[in-house]
């Protein structure tokens, strides 16, 4: 069969890593396919870093003109962001080709625009590499989970984020001195927000929750906190009542609604989920028909990332003279099938709670924070008081039974109101993680 020809926009880390594992594992990719993949041209901020990486492809300088190359089949989207990515990619579909992209943020923003046009052009858009790096989760869901109803996803997604909360938890740092370090190892941008704010996690469940209940892409509906005001009192404490805190990306489907979220969560520490360190990602997933699976590797990284673009690329040249109706649809379910469904909004999500109040040490204390969970129908499961603070104030740590979240947030209200409480009350959402495999 005739080579396929790729051309690759943007050769950063992950770019880099891809033309690399391309031309060193040429043989035996070859192997797999019965066709050979060529590198015809490249599209880079540096012709010199261009021409080092991939010495036998065209170099070019403009994306527009590299996506209209009649010797380009396959286009590798890896600039990132929105900007002329979108542009590029649009403009590629546009002229029938194919296309491989590691870009969540593109997906999750503009992913509705880009699958209808690639259907009506009859190309294929695979973005493996956009979840979790190197972890094959997109395939799971699309693939081999195709025979389940999907119940709920659970992510720790973010490697920067599980860097800092597991540096957090092993030393007891605060959270500044950790970003720094974080920094310092490359770990982290010099500006982080993207990651510690949970936009990072917010793209990448968004476009999970739409493969796993078959609806369109809807970032502007998911909920994003992150961990930048986590104390490591919190996390220290959660320990001691058997917890980890982790930044979890979550979409449940349930009878009101799609839950999408990204928050910090406490996990029971016997979950495979909250064992998860360093930079390393896990998505669990929870189906109907198999129950709970885990699925765990680096979720960045040059070459882990590289592994996934390639194999989006193999896909496509296997099914590159397939009929289009018998391609694996874009968002798992056939086009017509997928569907708006209602979003859940957060006041209405049912999850248990975390919560340190910092009040008088004085008799009675307890017994008013009590009555004003009760009065919410917020049942406690468990409580601690911790030394006494400045000789006059109390810490008290409370872990409350499922409930709905407005009526916590109601109760955390009532109790900031109370004279003997002198400041915000910290809540953290808890997630038990009970599938049908326990």
């Amino acid at each position: 069969m005739k080579p396929v020809n790729i051309g690759i926009l943007g050769l950063g880390t992950v770019g880099s890593g891809t033309a690399r594992v391309l031309q060193d594992n040429a043989a035996e990719i070859s192997r797999r396919l019965g066709r050979e993949v060529n590198i015809s041209a490249v599209c880079d901020s540096s012709e010199e870093k261009a021409r080092a990486v991939c010495p036998a492809a065209v170099f070019v300088k403009d994306p527009f003109e590299l996506v209209q190359r009649a010797d380009v089949d396959v286009v590798v989207e890896l600039f990132g962001g929105t900007g002329a990515a979108k542009d590029a990619v649009l403009e590629a579909i546009g002229n029938g080709k194919h296309i491989v992209t590691a870009n969540k943020k593109l997906l999750a923003e503009y992913g509705n625009e880009i699958f209808s046009l690639a259907e009506q052009k009859n190309v294929m858009v695979q973005f493996e590499a956009a979840v979790a790096g190197g972890i094959p989760i997109i395939k799971a869901l699309r693939e081999g989970l195709a025979a389940n109803h999907i119940q709920s996803i659970a992510g720790i997604i973010n490697g920067t984020s599980n860097f800092i909360l597991t540096e957090m938890r092993e030393k007891g740092s605060a959270f500044a001195e950790v970003l720094k370090k974080a920094q310092e190892l490359g770990y982290a941008e010099a500006d982080p927000t993207f990651d510690i704010e949970g936009h990072d996690a917010g793209h990448k469940i968004t476009i999970m929750s739409a493969l796993a209940f078959g609806t369109p892409v809807n970032f502007n509906a998911c909920y994003l906190e992150g961990i930048s005001k986590l104390d490591s009192r919190d996390i220290k404490y959660a320990e001691e009542l058997g917890y980890r805190v982790k930044l979890l990306g979550i979409t449940r489907k349930t009878a009101k609604g799609v839950e999408l979220r990204v928050h910090p969560t406490l996990i029971p520490e016997c979950r495979l989920l909250a064992n998860v360190n360093g930079v390393m990602n896990a998505v669990r997933v929870d189906a109907d028909m198999v129950g709970e699976t885990l699925y765990y590797g680096a979720g960045a990284g040059a070459l882990p990332t590289a592994s996934a673009v390639v194999a989006d690329i193999i896909d496509i040249c296997r099914l590159i003279t397939a009929d289009p109706g018998n391609r694996v649809p874009h968002l798992a379910f056939q086009p017509s099938q997928v569907k708006a469904q209602p979003m859940l909004p957060m006041d209405e999500i049912t999850s248990s709670y975390y919560l340190r109040v910092q009040a008088k040490d004085q008799p009675g204390v307890l017994g008013r924070i009590a009555n004003l969970l009760a009065e919410e129908n917020v049942s406690i499961e468990a409580l601690i008081q911790k030394g006494v603070l400045d000789g006059s104030l109390a810490e008290i740590v409370i872990l409350t039974h499922s409930t709905v979240e407005k009526h916590i947030k109601t109760a955390i209200a009532a109790i900031e109101a109370l004279d003997v409480v002198y400041a915000p009350v910290v809540m953290i959402r808890m997630e038990s993680l009970h599938g049908r495999n326990g």
